[in-house]
């Protein structure tokens, strides 16, 4: 197997790219750098069966992969089981070169896991140059997204690395997107560790990852959706929210996928299982049935990936009573509303303080409006305000022609700076990352935080500028006050619910992307006598009466309520 040059030895050799070298540098990283999170055994145990990588086959005639060991949970398992099959036959230790291929950035935990996989090998009384020969062959110390693997796999199986775009170097991050189609916007860098191991599956092969399921839904998974619904298939989705599936906690709403390299075809589902050896091998049984399936736990559905389309996998009742609407309706925008999101400066420490202490002229700061101040469900403002850089136009003012504005902002120039915005455009060091419209503070708007167990929408009259963790509606044609009801009635969190990636506990990202998925009818098309009711539930805040006006509104039978009610009315 061809391998590249090994860089944690010689970074710096000339011919040696920037990018390479760069790898060389987080292979020296700390957990949280290389995005690290160990899995638990009888996880992986699970994987590995989902994946039919069992020893009731002669495995020492397949290939297995594993693109980032770490300390060999998925590694060492598939080694055992590997060798109890080897151990059963009469063939020689030649034939297990070929078996596995794993890769691992991380310096001192290759070089830990090889030590702990020798001690493995030396127990099946291996010469010791058979089992270095085997250690040399099966393991390839770099980045598996630059690394040349040769030949294609029967399982890929693993826990891939999570780490954020921000987190990687800027030469390392442009080979990769140069390399792998599938890193689109924002995406974390299990997306193209999924690409490349999906392009190394043999014939009929399988992929068995955990990692956060995001990609399944948000924007930035829409590339590798399209692939996979292209030349895979989705067979088992397993949704792990809050089970201990890690030795460690994680924010990512993790779940586990196997994708086959075979025509697409129905996708098992089942979700929050019991974490116990017993309980994992009783589902994987179930799961893999040919027979019939007749399990309360598990659920078969199809046409699960479509284009990239996100992947639903929730309520299919909900599902239904959603895809109708969608139908029938237009968007929240295409209605005549704008979604978006307040300010993001890269430096609120600077240009985010209690209005009257922001010493600058009084048309370049705005009062600011943040979740703390809507958690009672009105605007109780703290008092704080936002530095205004911009002019009408939206270029940034001369601060020349602000002499307060220059001084408080040359005050803290040198930390400004530091900022990425800063270093991009050196000239216009002291813009916020995002523009400020000032008209937008006039506007009355409905406020959203960004993370909340249910929806949470405050009216604000008009007052105040958003803060960057805060989303916003506006309209020039929907009565604001309305639209709150009809939001807060279920109908935001239906979409979210159905579109939105969770985090821990439940919670649900009400972001711009989601929001934007709400339908609802043109406000000019709402019957007089509906449009009396609403208003009128909504100026009396009379739950009831809403929701009757809401199954009026979307005209929902009495199968499409009892749906919607199971959203949490």
């Amino acid at each position: 197997m061809a391998k590249a040059i090994r860089l944690v030895h010689q970074p710096f050799l000339p011919g040696i790219s920037t990018a390479e070298a760069e790898a060389a540098t987080m292979a020296e990283g700390g957990i949280k750098e290389r995005g690290a999170v160990s899995t638990r055994r009888e996880v992986v145990d699970f994987i590995l069966d989902l994946a039919e990588y069992t020893t009731d086959k002669a495995l020492y005639k397949h290939r297995l992969l594993e693109p980032s060991f770490g300390d060999g949970e998925f590694l060492l398992a598939a080694v055992e089981r590997l060798l109890t099959t080897w151990r059963n036959s009469e063939a020689s230790a030649s034939v297990l070169q070929d078996a596995i291929c794993a890769v691992e950035l991380h310096h001192p935990t290759f070089k830990r896991t090889r030590e702990r996989l020798d001690n493995i090998l030396s127990r099946e009384e291996l010469a010791t140059q058979a089992r270095i020969a085997l250690l040399d062959k099966w393991l390839i110390q770099g980045d598996f997204l630059l690394e040349f693997i040769g030949g294609h796999f029967d399982y890929v199986v693993g826990n891939p690395p999570y780490v954020r775009q921000e987190a990687i170097p800027d030469d390392l991050m442009k080979e990769y997107r140069q390399r792998f189609h599938t890193i689109f916007d924002r995406a974390d860098i299990y997306i193209p560790f999924i690409e490349k191991s999906l392009s190394l599956l043999s014939e009929d092969g399988k992929l068995g990852f955990i990692c956060a399921d995001r990609w399944m839904k948000n924007r930035y998974g829409g590339p590798l959706r399209k692939l996979v619904a292209e030349n895979y298939r989705l067979k088992f989705y397993v949704d792990m929210v809050d089970t201990p599936a890690f030795h460690s906690d994680v924010i990512a709403y993790p779940a586990i996928t196997i994708i086959s390299k075979e025509p697409s075809g129905p996708t098992r589902l089942a979700r929050q299982p019991e974490i116990s050896v017993d309980s994992l091998a009783a589902l994987s049984q179930k799961m893999l049935s040919q027979e019939p399936l007749d399990a309360e736990d598990i659920e078969q559905v199809s046409g699960v990936t479509t284009g990239t389309e996100p992947w639903i996998l929730e309520s299919f009742d909900r599902l239904d009573l959603v895809r109708r609407i969608e139908r029938e309706f237009p968007s929240l925008e295409d209605a005549g509303c704008n979604v978006g999101i307040g300010v993001a400066t890269g430096a609120d420490k600077f240009f985010v303080a209690p209005f009257d202490a922001l010493d600058v002229e009084e048309d370049r700061k705005l009062p600011l409006v943040t979740t703390r101040d809507i958690v009672s469900g009105q605007v109780q403002w703290r008092g704080y305000g936002v530095i205004n850089p911009f002019d009408d136009e939206g270029g940034l003012v001369s601060l020349d022609d602000y002499p307060k504005l220059s001084a408080y902002l040359n005050r803290y120039e040198h930390e400004i700076r530091k900022r990425h915005v800063s270093k991009k455009n050196p000239h216009s060091w002291y813009r916020t990352i995002d523009r400020i419209y000032p008209a937008l503070a006039k506007q009355p708007k409905l406020l959203i935080p960004d993370i909340k167990g249910e929806a949470h929408i405050v009216y604000e009259d008009g007052l105040f500028y958003p803060h960057h963790n805060l989303y916003y509606i506006t309209s020039e044609q929907w009565d604001l006050r309305v639209l709150q009801a009809v939001l807060q009635s279920g109908i935001a969190e239906l979409f979210v619910n159905t579109y939105s990636t969770k985090m821990r506990g439940g919670y649900l990202r009400f972001q711009a992307q989601y929001l934007r998925r709400i339908c609802v009818p043109f406000w000019r098309d709402v019957p007089e006598y509906l449009r009396y009711e609403l208003v009128t539930a909504a100026k009396n805040g009379d739950v009831s009466r809403r929701n009757e006006a809401i199954f009026k509104l979307y005209g929902m039978n009495e199968s499409e309520r009892l749906a919607f009610r199971g959203n949490g009315n």
